[in-house]
């Protein structure tokens, strides 16, 4: 499907995204977590093309086997809503407020697949349908102001259907969503790759969420993917120490219940001391130095090699022995 080799992204002295190589097959779900500023967003906007101007780009991009590095705007332009599409951050933003929902979303069927007015309609309000928004006739006429944060987000959602992409990212799909809200959103993004076929990559700080959308985890930190396995091997036990810092601050999920202890009193979650570095600041080594609890001499100036592990996994950490 999409694979991508030593990809990096870099703005001057800042390095946003650095050797990242990973692949996402046809009907897989895969999760990309960590912290904000680690480079989620940026990967998934390299696997749109849609990097932004300043920004220099280095390593492998293909498509099903279409070489995409140094891809003119016009060849992305082709293969963006009918190969790739994205769900973007922050659904009231990314909906025109001045178009209606109907207008929006036939859009791409009449540029992209060339539909006439009356057949894009019908084959929107399908869409609304398929995606759970109730009484598609009426939503067709409103704007983004007059629905809920949840149907703006199954909007974006049918939005990025329109011309049945083969994958589909969704970056942070259930951000500013009540629990409830987020569930049903989640539920339905699953349901649709598994309906269509579809390969999903999903972006997300949120662990829960991933652990419910996902059958395979990246973690990045820094700009780098520091741990890669199945979802549930990687948060059943985290061998980066990265990994077991953002599961050990989470409730719930590799960490204690909320606000308790083991022996029921409440106490404070722990957390990663410091925060992430700016991007032109990074260490030269290990990206996580300097907040690591583990941390040995060569972290600092050696960049770790990913080490494969067993069951399909590997971690970037000098501590790490390899699988034999």
């Amino acid at each position: 499907m999409m694979q991508l080799a030593g990809v990096s992204v870099s703005f001057g002295a800042a390095q946003a995204l650095r050797e990242v190589s990973l692949g996402v097959a046809r009907g897989e779900r895969l999760g990309i977590v960590g912290e904000s500023g680690s480079g989620k967003s940026m990967l998934g906007l390299a696997m749109m093309g849609m990097v932004p101007e300043a920004a220099r780009v280095t390593g492998a991009i293909a498509l099903d086997g279409t070489a995409l590095s140094g891809a003119s705007e016009r060849v992305w332009r082709r293969l963006r809503a009918r190969k790739v599409a994205m769900i973007f951050q922050e659904p009231m933003a990314a909906l025109n407020p001045l178009q209606r929902l109907g207008e929006a979303v036939m859009e791409p069927l009449q540029v992209h697949l060339g539909l006439g007015r009356a057949a894009a309609r019908r084959c929107v309000l399908e869409l609304f349908d398929e995606v759970g928004i109730p009484d598609p006739e009426a939503r067709l006429r409103q704007y983004p102001h007059e629905i809920s944060g949840g149907q703006r987000q199954r909007v974006l959602i049918a939005l990025a259907l329109t011309c049945d992409p083969a994958l589909l990212i969704a970056d942070e799909p259930t951000t500013a969503l009540d629990a409830h809200v987020a569930l049903r959103i989640i539920e339905l993004l699953v349901r649709l790759a598994e309906k269509r076929q579809m390969a999903l990559v999903f972006i997300s700080h949120d662990l829960a969420a991933v652990a419910r959308a996902t059958e395979r985890i990246a973690v990045m930190y820094g700009g780098e993917i520091v741990e890669l396995g199945p979802t549930a091997g990687v948060l059943e036990d985290p061998r980066h120490p990265y990994t077991r810092g953002l599961l050990g601050a989470r409730p719930g999920i590799g960490g204690t219940a909320p606000g308790r202890g083991p022996d029921g009193r409440r106490q404070r979650l722990p957390t990663i001391p410091g925060s992430v570095p700016p991007l032109s600041q990074l260490p030269q080594g290990c990206r996580f130095s300097g907040r690591c609890p583990v941390e040995i001499a060569p972290c600092a100036t050696i960049r770790p090699e990913p080490r494969r592990l067993p069951a399909g996994r590997s971690a970037a950490c000098h501590l790490l022995e390899p699988a034999g």
